[in-house]
């Protein structure tokens, strides 16, 4: 058998079943793990459980952001490259947030809404944590999403909207442009330094003991666990159950005809920038709470991640951001098992085009909203 035809096999396999490739090689890094890694004592079952709940935690942190994205291509029809900047937005309006209501008292009012630009103010400092200050944490996080919808709904309707019916690629630009712009603004307003955001030697911890070590779960991994877990599922049911969640799916299928049929358009574009502005709002502040600092860069940086997972999961499906999501976030973290960690996003990249090559349309099949 030629090398051309195993490569069409494996495409076909991967065609008629979605994660076959997935895992498959799984099963591959499993053999070598028990093989090489157990048997020479080389690698620590408690190190790969670590890796692998932080691959968890990101995963979901990048499947929740990309849900929005893959919305707004799917019934808008372009790559919003803002869309790591709405991110840092939402995070920043949580955080100035949160820290007004866990500092009110103790601080300067300014320097508390500035997110303690400049080192005014520390958040380890505050004691803020979902533990210590749960009030100031679960409002925050609700701002961060309010702030991004305002944010998305604002840039919509006085930059998006006027040149909807231009090509793709001039979105796509436009969407450059305003990237930079929210960046710039974010910069003025708050400044370039990296601040911690929590304090960690408060976050209570339960710890696994296993023979060869032990690996952590803190209060943060299960606020971000239940959040995200639970806001995908609310998307779900909105898609699934809802007459507003059909017209989603109809429009997403085809414009034309949805409009024909009477669907209210504008509606339905309108809750597409609701929802997926809200998702990324929040997972903006979830990875600032789980990560304990915020940078104006943030969002930016998980960029890059959000697009690999939109395209590997299939381009327009919530379900593959979810799922492409998770694969990236995984093999970021457990690629450190053999590569260092400053490679890890080379990784999940390398991953997703592996992936690609035997399932060209994603995870997915490039399933359209649901």
């Amino acid at each position: 058998m030629g090398v051309s035809e195993t490569y069409a096999r494996g495409r076909r396999l991967a065609g008629e079943q979605p994660f076959a490739i997935v895992v498959g090689l799984v099963a591959v890094w499993l053999v070598w793990f028990l093989v090489e890694g157990l048997v020479t004592g080389r690698i620590r079952v408690s190190n790969v459980l670590s890796y692998a709940w932080d691959g968890l935690l990101r995963g979901l942190i990048v499947g929740l952001a990309g849900i929005g994205l893959s919305m707004t291509y799917s019934i808008l029809n372009f790559a919003n490259f803002s869309h790591g900047d709405y991110i840092t937005s939402g995070a920043f309006s949580g955080w100035a947030v949160t820290y007004l209501l866990a500092g009110l008292g103790e601080a300067n009012i300014g320097s508390l809404l500035l997110v303690g630009a400049g080192g005014s103010v520390f958040g380890g400092a505050l004691g803020i944590g979902i533990t210590t200050s749960p009030l100031a944490v679960v409002v925050g996080m609700l701002i961060a999403g309010a702030a991004s919808i305002g944010l998305a709904l604002f840039i919509d309707r006085f930059v998006y909207k006027p040149i909807r019916d231009e090509s793709g690629i001039a979105l796509l630009i436009t969407s450059v442009g305003v990237a930079f712009a929210l960046r710039y603004i974010i910069v003025f307003v708050f400044g370039t330094d990296v601040r911690g955001t929590t304090s960690a030697g408060e976050v209570p911890r339960v710890s696994f003991y296993l023979i060869d070590g032990s690996f952590r779960i803190n209060a943060h991994d299960i606020t971000l666990l239940v959040v995200a877990v639970g806001l995908m599922l609310g998307v779900h049911l909105l898609l699934q159950t809802t007459k507003l969640g059909k017209a989603m799916r109809a429009m997403s299928d085809n414009e034309d005809l949805a409009r024909i049929t009477g669907i209210p358009t504008e509606q339905v574009i309108r809750a597409t920038w609701i929802v997926g502005g809200g998702l990324t709002g929040i997972a903006g502040y979830m990875f600032v709470l789980w990560k304990g600092t915020l940078g104006f860069n943030d969002g930016w940086l998980l960029l890059l991640l959000v697009f690999a997972a939109v395209i590997l999961g299939g381009i327009g499906s919530i379900y593959g951001a979810i799922a492409g999501g998770i694969v990236i976030g995984l093999t970021a973290s457990m690629s450190v098992i053999w590569i260092p960690s400053e490679f890890g996003r080379a990784a999940a990249f390398f991953v997703m085009i592996v992936i690609l090559l035997f399932k060209p349309q994603g995870i997915f099949s490039g399933r359209t909203t649901a």
